[in-house]
Parts: C-alpha cells; sequence; structure tokens
C-alpha cells in the first residue's frame, strides 16, 4: 500500500513550487511534477486514494526520516494512556506526560498526532479536487473513501481537540485564516455526518483495509452516540452492519493474530518485515525491544477489571512482562512469539511487526447497538440489546446479563474489558459521561494530576506559534 513516496514527494515539489510562484523571478518550472498536473487519469487518483490510507498508516520509526508523520501509530499515547488502561513502564519523558496529566503543549507526541492527522485530511481533499478524472464507474467510490477517511480523521481531532481548524478542500499556501481559525465543535461534526453518509450511499463491502459501507455506517453510529443524538438512526446503521458479512471470531485470539477475519470491519493494514509499511507501536510496548523502556503498560486497574470481567478474553489482553514479573504487557498486537499463548510472532523484527490495527470491529458494533437502544437513558431490558450484549460475552466464554437488565455502567465494563488497549476507553468514559469521576478517582489513587483540563489535549505550540496569534489554546495550558 505504500504508495506514498512517491506522492509525498510531489506534494512537496508542489509546495514548494507554490510558495515560489509568486515571485515573478522564479517561474513555476514546466517540468516539475505538481498537484496540478499529476492527476491526468484514474491510475493517478487510485495512487492518490491509496496515499490517504498510507497517511494513515503512519511511518515506522526505522525509516529514519524525524520529518515523518506517524499516524495511527503514535494513537495510544493520546488515548489508552491518558485513560486508566495503561501507562509508561518508566514514567519518563514525553510519554508519562499522557499517564500523568501533565501535558504540555510542547509536547512531540501531540504534535505529531495534530500534523498527521490534518496531512490525512490535505490528502483526501486532493482526491476530492481531483475527481473528474475518474470514471463515471469508479467516481462516486473514490468519492466516498476520501469521505470516509476525511470523516475519520476529523471526527479523532475534534474529540481529542475540541475546537479546531476546518479545512475541507486544498488550502493555498496564503490562507493562514484558515489554517489556523479554530471553528465551534458543530460545524466540523456537521462535515463529519455528511461525509459519512455519502460514504455509506457510495461504497460496498469490498475492503476491510480501505473505507467499506459497513465502516461508514459503524462509524456513524459512533458520531450519533457520541453526539447523544439520532439514537434511532444509531441503532438502524448497527443494525445494517449486524446483517452484513460479518461475525465474531470464535476464539477471541483470532481476532488479532488473524487477519483481515470476519470480525474486522475496517482495520489499517500493515506488511510484516518491510521498513515502508510495517508498524513499531506494538514493539514499543514491550520493554526493550521498541526505542522505548516499555509504553502502554497495562495498569493494575485495567488487569483488575480484566481478571474480573474477562472471561477467556484475559489471557489474550494482558499478560505479566516475562523480564520482570512485577509488570504487565498488552498481548493484543504482540510481535513477539508467546508459546505458552500459542501465538508466534508476526515479523523476524519485532520492530517492523505486520499487525494490522483494528478501528472498527463486530463486537464494538454489537456493544454500540446496545448503548443506541438504551438512548441516553440509565439500563434498558430490549431483547435487541439483550441478544448483542449476550453474543460478546457468550464469545468470552461468559453467561448472559444476569437479571435482564443491562445498566450503562454494566455496558462500560463489558465495553472495557471486550475493546482494552484498543484506543476507545477515553472516548468511551467521555460519552458514557463518567470521565471526570472515574479519571479523577484513578489519578489520586496514583498520585497523577487530572483535571477537567485533561479532557483535551493542547493545541501544538508549534502551530500556535507560526499562526501569528490567530490560533488559540485551550483553556488551562
Amino acid at each position: 500500500m505504500k504508495k506514498s513516496t512517491i506522492l509525498s514527494a510531489f506534494i512537496l515539489v508542489f509546495l514548494t513550487t507554490a510558495s515560489c510562484s509568486r515571485d515573478f523571478l522564479n517561474p513555476e518550472p514546466e517540468s516539475a511534477i505538481n498537484a496540478d498536473n499529476y492527476y491526468q487519469n484514474e491510475s493517478q487518483l487510485l495512487a492518490g486514494v491509496l496515499n490517504m490510507y498510507d497517511g494513515i498508516q503512519g511511518a515506522n520509526a526505522l525509516e529514519g526520516d524525524l520529518n515523518a508523520n506517524q499516524g495511527v501509530q503514535f494513537e495510544f499515547y493520546l488515548t489508552e494512556m491518558r485513560s486508566d488502561n495503561t501507562r509508561t513502564k518508566s514514567s519518563e519523558g514525553e510519554a508519562a506526560q499522557f499517564e500523568n496529566y501533565t501535558i504540555s503543549a510542547t509536547n512531540g507526541i501531540v504534535s505529531d498526532y495534530y500534523l498527521s492527522y490534518y496531512n490525512i485530511i490535505f490528502r483526501a481533499n486532493t482526491v476530492l479536487e481531483h475527481l473528474d478524472v475518474a470514471s463515471d464507474k469508479t467516481r462516486a467510490k473514490y468519492e466516498g473513501e476520501a469521505k470516509f477517511v476525511r470523516a475519520y480523521a476529523y471526527f479523532n481531532l475534534v474529540r481529542l481537540f475540541g475546537d479546531i481548524p476546518f479545512v475541507d478542500h486544498v488550502l493555498s499556501i496564503d490562507d493562514k485564516p484558515t489554517q489556523f481559525t479554530r471553528v465551534p465543535q458543530a460545524q466540523v461534526y456537521d462535515l463529519i455526518v455528511s461525509d459519512l453518509k455519502t460514504a455509506v450511499a457510495s461504497l460496498d463491502n469490498t475492503h476491510k483495509n480501505r473505507a467499506s459501507k459497513a465502516a461508514a455506517q459503524a462509524l456513524l453510529a459512533k458520531v450519533y452516540l457520541t453526539l447523544r443524538t439520532n439514537y434511532t438512526e444509531a441503532q438502524q446503521l448497527c443494525e445494517a452492519v449486524m446483517a452484513s458479512n460479518y461475525s465474531l471470531m470464535p476464539n477471541f485470539k483470532d481476532v488479532f493474530f488473524t487477519e483481515n477475519n470476519k470480525e474486522v470491519i475496517f482495520s489499517i493494514g500493515f506488511v510484516p518485515d518491510n521498513i515502508l509499511d510495517s508498524q513499531g507501536f506494538s514493539a514499543e510496548w514491550l520493554n526493550s525491544v521498541g526505542r522505548s523502556s516499555g509504553v502502554n503498560y497495562v495498569t493494575n486497574e485495567a488487569a483488575a477489571a480484566l481478571d474480573l470481567a474477562g472471561g477467556n478474553r484475559t489471557a489474550y489482553s494482558y499478560r505479566i512482562d516475562p523480564a520482570q514479573p512485577s509488570q504487565k504487557q498488552v498481548v493484543k498486537y504482540l510481535p513477539v512469539a508467546d508459546a505458552s499463548l500459542g501465538i508466534p510472532a508476526t515479523s523476524v523484527n519485532p520492530r517492523t511487526a505486520g499487525n494490522d490495527w483494528i478501528v472498527l470491529r463486530l463486537s464494538d458494533v454489537l456493544l454500540m447497538h446496545v448503548e443506541a437502544i438504551m438512548a441516553g437513558n440509565s439500563s434498558t431490558t430490549a431483547p435487541a440489546a439483550l441478544n448483542s450484549f449476550r453474543l460478546v460475552r457468550e464469545r468470552a466464554g461468559l453467561s448472559a446479563d444476569a437479571d435482564g437488565d443491562i445498566t450503562r455502567q454494566e455496558l462500560l465494563d463489558e465495553r472495557r474489558v471486550e475493546l482494552a488497549f484498543e484506543n476507545h476507553r477515553f472516548f468511551d468514559l467521555v460519552r458514557f459521561g463518567q470521565a471526570q469521576t472515574v479519571l479523577s478517582a484513578y489519578s489520586a489513587a496514583n498520585n497523577y494530576a487530572f483535571t477537567g483540563t485533561d479532557l483535551l489535549l493542547p493545541i501544538p505550540q508549534r502551530e500556535i506559534n507560526i499562526s501569528g496569534g490567530l490560533l488559540k489554546q485551550n483553556p488551562g495550558y
């Protein structure tokens, strides 16, 4: 999928030539490739489409490009490690700012993620602006893919940063007001909903590592649940996915070690032992295997939750660190072999792992289905909700809900153990209105510094500095 090497080069050329074109002493070179003359046929547009996914995939640190964006490979810092699920092993450096809630506006990981996801939006906008070279057969499909990717990127950004700059087209080099003016979240969500509706209408379920109709349906359902609106439509969207050709894997382990299995709706694809296409994050999670001394280590609180309610999921969610028995590591996406768990190495070099990163899977949709039926109430006894809840629990070797009345707390607890370490926990706490309470208690118990400020990340200071005063910081930073 790594088509971006060529495209990134032309994007750089484009930006360079765009900045020079205003100087009449430096006429635009006729032989250079730029965005205006690159997209001449459908195969080139397809390269642009694949380039979007490459942006999400991000760069493996082994690529050695200090300016490359890490994309989804850094996401666990901003999501899982800001929840009560994971922490660093050493409590040192920029990474530790996420676990103890002392994130500074100069944190390089935050800045990388922010730039990565606006770069993904740029790539999607570029595809949308060159749809005229597509055939009648593929135009709607490429539009749907680009709008899905743009919505996916904006959904992550708006949940992490709040009000953000709104860019729905390729900017000129002079359009600083658009680049640096934050708009209300509602305006961003309007675009997300509109884009996902287009994607639902124009895509099918051909792909798992690219956008699909089911992926757009599931993501739109999650958007509605986040907004706490349109519960009925969210339920219908979940049921449409449930009626499609997806099914729970009988063995929980196989969800994570059988790529593109029937439970996966949308995942970011990686290729083992290929520096340009592999991921390094799961090696970073292991002490002395990645560059770090261990990040995304499992908290005692998360381990206790899994021990209590994880069922057969627990063994494939965390394990004792073989090198230091007092510590616990994430097992999902383990890049090295573990004979006791029947997990083979996924690559020769664990730093070039091929484990795909699952963004959406059926189990998440089943639990969203319960949430949609609950519709903001404190519980539900609806048979359809009980059935979806039962399917998830029975796969884990557990019985259905004991009293036939699923409470919001039970649903939140089930999501925690089913989707542990998949970057859902922080967003779930916020969506369920529990973030302030849960993270305050967790912080107090561990001598951290959580306050309401930490529900949003700081806007990167670098962006504020180059905005010339246009871009404003979130309160408290």
